[in-house]
């Protein structure tokens, strides 16, 4: 495989799960998948890191994503753990 294959397949990976966190998120259902309103969205987030206030946010906001990852682990742990009912 080339370079600028492995370059372009890893960068559609980084896209992808980009997008999936958007997903995730509950923004696509949230926003009824309205692309002009999640645009603005991150705008406004990209926005909001650059201000006096960006170094805050950026923690809290780490720390809150952090959170929900471990909640969503514990959670596929859980049900990965109990019995799975047999279906006759």
């Amino acid at each position: 495989m080339r370079d600028w294959q492995k370059e372009r397949r890893k960068r559609m990976r980084h896209l992808i799960e980009l997008g999936g966190l958007v997903v995730k998120a509950g923004i696509v259902e949230l926003t009824s998948d309205d692309r002009a309103m999640i645009y603005g969205a991150m705008i406004w987030v990209a926005e909001k890191l650059k201000s006096e206030d960006g170094d805050r946010t950026r923690t809290l906001w780490a720390e809150k994503g952090k959170s929900a990852f471990e909640t969503d682990r514990l959670a596929d742990l859980r049900d990965r753990a109990q019995p799975q009912q047999d279906r006759a």
